[in-house]
């Protein structure tokens, strides 16, 4: 399932946003919401964005000043070759939060979003081989950690007294 692309104006509600280097260019951004099936059936709800450029006169030519969505859809393209020549490590895939970059056998993946009319495009993913090195800076972090102001506010919801419940400020408490 996916809804229609949307149009994201700037903050003055501009669709069509100037270049801040160069005022005959420009870009659109987009969204989409998508649910996707993934490995072993995993059901997962995302939110794809991309920017659509061009000249300021064919961006406004196209109309999307007017538009508020489109008709097509933003797909993921995954490559081994960066998709930019003067800055290649500007898309290259990050596992989540962990900053370790995502490898197909020791080499680099590079992930990309593109708007596109054709309803009927794929992803074109590559899955990584580095899940060890994920892993092992994914439990580096702890995702079940909470700070000690919210675990209070939680006590307190549940009419428990600060007291009770918090006897060091510097706690990190673990839900499980």
């Amino acid at each position: 399932m996916q809804t229609k692309v949307q149009i994201i104006p700037d903050e003055m509600g501009n669709n069509i946003r100037m270049s801040k280097t160069n005022p005959e260019f420009g870009h659109v951004r987009v969204v989409q919401k998508r649910i996707t099936m993934g490995t072993n059936n995993w059901v997962k709800k995302s939110e794809l964005s991309t920017l659509i450029h061009g000249t300021i006169e064919d961006l406004q030519e196209a109309g999307y000043n007017e538009m508020s969505e489109l008709n097509g859809k933003i797909v993921v393209k995954e490559s081994l070759e960066p998709f930019s020549k003067n800055d290649p490590d500007r898309d290259l895939k990050i596992a989540g939060e962990t900053g370790i970059i995502c490898c197909y056998h020791g080499q680099p993946i590079y992930r990309k979003t593109f708007f596109t009319y054709d309803h009927n495009a794929e992803d074109e993913t590559i899955a990584h081989t580095n899940g060890d090195a994920i892993r092992e800076a994914n439990s580096n972090f702890a995702p079940n950690a909470i700070s000690k102001d919210v675990f209070r506010e939680i006590a307190n919801e549940i009419d428990n007294t600060e007291e009770d419940i918090i006897e060091d400020d510097n706690t990190t408490f673990e839900l499980s």
